[in-house]
């Protein structure tokens, strides 16, 4: 059933400052905004909001040219991202960042970036979604960021070996960037942040997890992991984000009564 957020429903379009409307309240990004760095909402869209109509939204991970030019083709009107084009200090309008705004600008493409927001979204957020996919029952949260917690834990329906969780990923020991053996065969309490928050595992420690998953790996983990029997998957920063835009394009798409695509433009890290 479609939601009521001053969409108009007899037509296919929706303006730009309803999206941002929509997206502020289904994400919390004006609550987040004291401790994320990365602008959340509109970082590039024309000077009146609501004057620019939207009649299809790309979701992507990353905001980048190949995604860029793959949501016009696509025939997008917004490009909706988890990773934008500011973190936290100005950026020269030259080189590839030039390029990119031109891009954008001239093919009249609107961009939407959603950082924190999206990673810790209990329905529709990455760690949500990576709980959801692994059987996670009554997912807690976990993982604490500038105070936040920001990732889940909790236990699976049953318990697992460490390649059927892979499988349930849409990985593999090889596929994965990184995959530490070194806790319970049978896995039961599991704990996820994903993208780049490796050192939480120390936190799946403390807590008691029999395996962490994240995006990045890193070399000062190993030694900790080993001697305190922990399972750790290093999934890839890119491949442990794709579950937010991906729920978030279905449930907008719900909502909001307009079309929706998932641009898939892996990085392999």
């Amino acid at each position: 059933m479609r939601l009521n957020y001053g969409v108009r429903e007899e037509e296919d379009v929706v303006r730009l400052n309803e999206i941002d409307s929509y997206f502020r309240k289904n994400l919390k990004i004006d609550e987040l905004s004291a401790i994320d760095i990365s602008m959340n909402g509109i970082q590039v869209g024309a000077a009146d909001s609501a004057d620019f109509d939207v009649k299809k939204i790309a979701f992507a991970v990353d905001a980048c040219m190949e995604s860029f030019e793959r949501a016009a083709e696509a025939g997008a009107d917004l490009i909706f991202v988890h990773h934008g084009l500011y973190w936290g200090k100005p950026v020269p309008v030259t080189g590839f960042h030039y390029r990119r705004l031109r891009y954008l600008i001239e093919n009249n493409i609107a961009l939407y970036a959603a950082h924190l927001p999206l990673d810790m979204h209990p329905e529709f957020g990455n760690n949500a979604g990576i709980c959801s996919s692994l059987g996670v029952r009554n997912p807690e949260p976990f993982g604490e960021y500038h105070g936040i917690k920001i990732g889940f834990k909790g236990e699976l329906e049953s318990p697992k070996g460490l390649d059927e969780i892979l499988e349930d990923l849409g990985l593999s020991r090889d596929r994965a960037l990184s995959v530490l053996p070194f806790g319970p065969d049978k896995i039961k309490r599991v704990a996820v942040v994903s993208g780049g928050a490796a050192d939480d595992v120390y936190q799946a420690m403390d807590e008691e997890a029999d395996l962490y998953i994240t995006g990045d790996s890193s070399h000062q983990i190993y030694h900790p992991c080993l001697e305190r029997g922990i399972n750790l998957i290093c999934g890839g920063h890119y491949h442990t984000e794709t579950w937010g835009v991906r729920l978030l394009s279905e449930r907008a798409a719900s909502d909001l009564g307009i079309q929706t695509v998932f641009l898939d433009v892996p990085t392999g890290l």
